[in-house]
């Protein structure tokens, strides 16, 4: 950070924040929109750095005594991490139930401001003018998507350009871009066809973290550029959020900030078991407590607490829980689209209002048309609802989108085969059931689709078997707490409950 509280202007996360001239520019000059009564907001923080400011104080600063709301403070703090790409909160920290305080000074490690890449242009062979300029717009492609990343700091093409041709270590690029991530690769042409390989790599230790090898017919070259791109941003997404979890399991327990809980809690949460979902809503729980605004784990929380309401007995204070942090995930000052995808699912299971669901899904597509767990989430809700070919086309889309290794694929599968199963289809509906329960063997439902996808193919000894398994892994399943849940229309949950008594399942 550079610039002192005396300063005109200053330099807040890589954003030249000028207090005279009341504006706000990328370090490459382009402006960044921020309302007069946040910057106000923003210019009384900068002066008072480095302390704690009462919300009290805020509202006499800015608003002199008017009678307004905390919601307009809350939106003015939320438009000014957003300007300043403060997504972890490094910059401007809140301090529960008390205000706000901004850091002026930050040790290296933070400054970084969480996960944070540059895309370093491609390599391709020398004089090869054609592949150059389709190189450089697949790159400028692959920043425009990751920029639509929420929580991802990326480095601005004109920056990262710079290191075109250079030799220089990775660990060096890394340092003087001040980033943790690099991306970077090569392009090559043979025949028709064009190969691009590409490394993600942690700028700390210059060790790959992701990569892959990607090739397509150069025959429309704006197709090819599409899918290359989309393949590749769906890859880093997860690659980044796996390397960030290890990050944080390496930190002190003492020094773990909200995005640190956050992500250990993720692993357990996406484990979907009883016991895991304790554990990260414990971690969760923790992260909310030092930051109460923190969307992303109100969303987790949300999903950690609507699991626990389905599949422990249908306690009302679950239910009332987990709604209460999809309403925060789903807010007025979320723009998050994994917080709002998983808001979305949490309310369409626990209210049935799947219309209003599928609408914030659209949204949360929008902003990332690259999130293999939106897709996902996107495919369940359509299942359940009974828009089939929905499901089908966006749980197909989070599977192109996903790793081999993404710990939530069995969501399209899961949406797969009950697709599959509620139109008739129980060969492929086993088939993705089966699927599913390879990619998450702890998660119970799967076990269910399987048995009922049996039953409907006459395999009785394979539909006993998958039932089973699901008694293994839920011990307390029955028919009827299964029906209570309610999460189909009563003609397809009872086709469904009849299938799993004939599997044998317990009533």
């Amino acid at each position: 950070m550079v610039g002192s509280p005396a300063t005109a202007t200053l330099i807040l996360n890589k954003v030249v924040v000028d207090l005279e001239g009341e504006t706000l520019r990328l370090e490459n000059g382009d402006a960044i929109a921020l309302r007069p009564q946040a910057f106000a907001v923003l210019r009384h923080l900068v002066q008072n750095a480095n302390r704690l400011v009462t919300k009290a104080e805020l509202l006499e600063a800015v608003w002199g005594g008017a009678a307004v709301t905390d919601d307009s403070l809350v939106q003015c703090i939320h438009e000014i991490r957003r300007a300043l790409g403060d997504e972890r909160y490094a910059v401007l920290a809140t301090v529960s139930r008390r205000g706000y305080r901004l850091s002026m000074e930050r040790s290296d490690e933070s400054a970084l401001g969480g996960p944070s890449i540059a895309v370093l242009p491609f390599a391709t062979m020398r004089g090869d003018e054609p592949n150059d300029y389709f190189a450089d717009g697949l790159v400028e492609d692959i920043i425009t998507n990751l920029s639509k990343i929420p929580g991802l700091f990326v480095i601005a093409r004109n920056s990262s350009f710079g290191f075109r041709g250079e030799k220089a270590d990775l660990r060096t690029i890394a340092a003087e871009l001040r980033v943790r991530y690099l991306l970077q690769g090569s392009l090559r042409q043979s025949g028709g066809r064009l190969r691009i390989n590409a490394q993600l790599v942690d700028g700390a230790s210059a060790t790959n973290v992701w990569a892959d090898r990607f090739e397509g017919a150069a025959t429309d070259v704006f197709d090819l550029q599409d899918r290359l791109t989309e393949q590749i941003v769906g890859s880093i997404e997860p690659s980044v959020r796996r390397a960030e979890i290890e990050r944080a399991h390496r930190k002190r327990p003492e020094s773990l900030d909200a995005y640190d809980l956050y992500l250990r809690a993720l692993p357990h949460a996406h484990a979907n078991t009883p016991v895991e979902t304790d554990k990260a809503l414990q971690l969760l729980a923790r992260s909310i407590e030092l930051q109460p605004d923190y969307v992303a784990a109100h969303g987790y929380a949300a999903w950690c607490y609507e699991q626990r309401y389905l599949r422990n007995g249908l306690d009302p204070a679950d239910k009332a829980t987990a709604l209460s942090h999809a309403d925060i995930a789903l807010g007025i000052n979320s723009d998050d689209p994994q917080a709002m995808s998983i808001g979305a699912f949490v309310r369409a299971n626990l209210t049935r209002d799947y219309d209003a669901a599928v609408e914030v899904l659209d949204r949360a597509l929008a902003l990332n048309n690259n999130s293999a767990l939106a897709f996902g989430f996107s495919a369940l809700v359509s299942a359940h609802s009974e828009r089939h070919q929905r499901a089908v086309e966006h749980a197909h889309k989070a599977l192109r989108l996903s790793p081999l290794d993404d710990p939530l694929s069995y969501h399209p599968y899961c949406a797969l085969a009950l697709t599959h199963l509620f139109a008739g289809a129980f060969a492929d509906a086993a088939r993705y059931a089966a699927l599913a329960v390879r990619a998450n063997p702890g998660f119970s439902i799967p076990y269910a689709y399987l048995a009922a996808s049996h039953v409907g193919l006459g395999n009785v000894e394979a539909a006993h078997s998958a039932a089973r398994r699901l008694i293994e892994v839920a011990p307390n399943f029955s028919v009827g707490g299964y029906v209570r849940t309610n999460l189909f229309q009563p003609y397809l949950m009872d086709a469904l409950a009849a299938a799993l008594r004939t599997a044998g399942l317990p009533e």
